[in-house]
Order: C-alpha cells, then structure tokens, then sequence
C-alpha cells in the first residue's frame, strides 16, 4: 500500500455506522507494550531503536492480521507525510517529532495501526465506527496475542505490562470514544461533566488526544487508571459512563429542539450556507461549522447528506490533505482557498446538484 492511496479513501473509523453513530465517532482501544531486549525510548540508543524496528518489522510480517499492512519508516518520510498520517489519527504528534529510529505500521482499512519507538516500544491502537468497543476489544486482543507469541514483551506477575509511563502499568490498555457533543457545550454542561469524568479517574481531550483542544464539539474520552483491573471491567466501565454522555446529549438535544428551534435552525442553516457559498476557510472555522451541520442532519433540518461525508470532511480539510490532494505545497492562505472549494465540490456531489 502506498500512502498516496489513502488520499481519496476514508478508513473504516469514518464510516459514520455503528451504535449511536449520530453522537459516537469512534471507538478506539489502544494497548502499550515493550521488549525486553531494548531499553524504554526514551533510554534507548538510535541502534537499540533500530534494532527494535527490525524485530517488530519482521513479527508482524509473520502475523495474519497484519498481511495487508504497510510497514512506514518515519525518517523516509517527508514532513507533509507524517503530518498526513496524524491527521488521519493513525500515530500521535509525539512520534512525528522524532523520526528517527521510529515507524508506523498502517492496515488497509486502517483499522489498524502501531506506532514503533514512540513512548513506548509499541503502541497498538484498534479503531471502529460508532460505540464498538467490545467489538474493537475482541479483534485488538487477538492481534496481541498473535504478538506476543512473536515478541518478548515486558511483563512482571505483580505489575502487569511494564511501561515507561507508571499510569499505563497494568493491562496498559486505554480505551477511548470519539463523541460529537454540540448540545452539551450550548447548553454550558461540558465544565462540570469533564469535572465529574476527572473524579472517576476519567480523561476529556480533544479531536488529535493528549495535548489537543476540543474543536467542532468533539470530545475524546478514556481511562486513566489500567492497573488492578482486568480489560473487561475497563471496557464495562467506560461503556456504562459513555451510555451516561450519550443520554445526556441526546436530552440536551431534545431541550434544544423543543425550547429554541428557531434559533438552533438559524445556527445551521447559517453554517450550511456558509459552507456552499464560502470562497475562502480556514479549517477552524470549518470543523466548527461542520459540526452544526452533523447537528442538523441529526435534527432533520438538513436532508441527502449522510454522517460518512460529514466525517470525511473533518479528515479531507486539513494541511496536509489538501497538499497531498493538490499534489505540491501550499501556503496558508492557498489552503483557506482550496479548502472552499473542495467543500463546495463536495457536498454539491454528495446532493447530486
């Protein structure tokens, strides 16, 4: 697979499906795991990197689930590539920053991806549509049986998985949903849910994770705490408090609906307007007007447009897509403009206007 082929695709993530896909983006479980034949990254020599590159490099290519993957050193890469691959939620920023010794592992659909050498050795992440973490648990612990039975992986009975962040020690499993939630934050709900969520040793982050701002209302939220609990009762306790999010926002929902229609109508069609007509955008303003639209089909008050090509454009309108899509570098204020009219074409096709 080249990278090239994932320009003008959408991964199996964004199929805009699942349970409760108008409120849930995606499910992601993401496990941590190190060798015992290389020290942490963050100690380990470019060699002892490399050395690790090959060992996983060579595992995975005896692994089934991985026959349709592609095996991206970051240091062959340019920087619009790798910011490419971040965009695409397939490996962190932090991985980007040094390439050198560091690689990523992407399938078809990428579903499947393993950042090499980033805080840890290997950091496997499963995702899905909609709420689907017990789906996405089943298929990401096959595969990691399959690796282990290749790799010699860190493990002490009394500790669990070892890894270079205390926190992930344990099942070193984090799982994560993807939630658009618009009527909780114009119903000034979302302060005192993110407190609630840090007391339960909960974590709300933005659209890109760890470091990241909500932008477009959307919400990424995940466990803290991976030690003394198995991966079941990670996975039950996160559904139950996602259910809990959910509701919420489809009362929040409903509220609007019924108590400020007209405004809430104004709100989208105005951010539906602006999209079709808009000349230049930047992709701030884009997310957080797409995001009123996904609100409106979920209402009814926008019709013929489906949540996969809302999802597509949160993906398609970013640097370095649009660079990738054009072919050649483009400068910011090239981007605002392109960026209009790949939305207009879009959404024009998507209406068979």
């Amino acid at each position: 697979m080249n990278l090239n082929d994932l320009i003008h695709s959408s991964g199996e993530w964004l199929r805009g499906s699942g349970p409760n896909a108008n409120i849930v983006l995606s499910s992601r479980i993401r496990l941590a795991r190190n060798l015992t034949t290389a020290p942490f990254t963050n100690r380990a020599t470019l060699d002892e990197l490399e050395s690790v590159l090959a060992t996983v490099e060579s595992a995975v290519s005896r692994i089934p689930h991985f026959k349709d993957s592609t095996f991206f050193r970051l240091q062959e890469m340019t920087a619009v590539d790798r910011q490419f691959l971040i965009e695409r939620h397939l490996m962190s920023p932090a991985l980007a920053e040094h390439p050198e010794g560091r690689a990523v592992i992407v399938s078809k659909e990428e579903m499947l991806s393993v950042m090499v050498n980033e805080e840890d050795h290997l950091r496997i992440q499963l995702m899905q549509s909609g709420f689907s973490l017990d789906s996405a648990w089943k298929v990401i612990d096959a595969i990691d049986n399959e690796l282990s039975g290749q790799l010699p992986y860190a493990w002490l009975p009394d500790f669990g998985f070892l890894t270079a962040c205390p926190t992930n020690t344990g099942t070193a499993m984090r799982g994560s949903v993807m939630l658009h939630l618009p009527a909780l934050v114009m119903t000034r709900q979302m302060e005192s849910i993110k407190l609630a969520l840090a007391k339960l040793n909960y974590t709300s982050r933005g659209y890109y994770g760890e470091g990241s701002e909500a932008i477009g209302n959307c919400y990424q939220i995940s466990n803290q705490v991976s030690l003394g609990r198995s991966e079941e009762q990670i996975i039950q306790n996160i559904n139950s408090l996602i259910h809990d999010v959910v509701e919420k926002e489809q009362q929040a929902r409903e509220f609007l609906l019924e108590t400020s229609r007209p405004m809430l109508e104004d709100r989208i069609c105005r951010a539906w307007g602006i999209l079709n007509s808009a000349r230049v955008i930047s992709s701030h303003e884009t997310i957080e007007l797409v995001s009123m639209v996904r609100l409106g089909v979920d209402a009814g008050i926008i019709e013929d447009l489906d949540y996969r090509s809302l999802n597509e454009v949160f993906i398609l309108i970013q640097p370095a897509h649009l660079q990738k899509i054009m072919g050649k570098p483009l400068t910011s204020a090239d981007r605002d403009i392109y960026r209009a009219t790949l939305i207009r074409e879009k959404f024009q096709r998507e209406q068979g206007e």
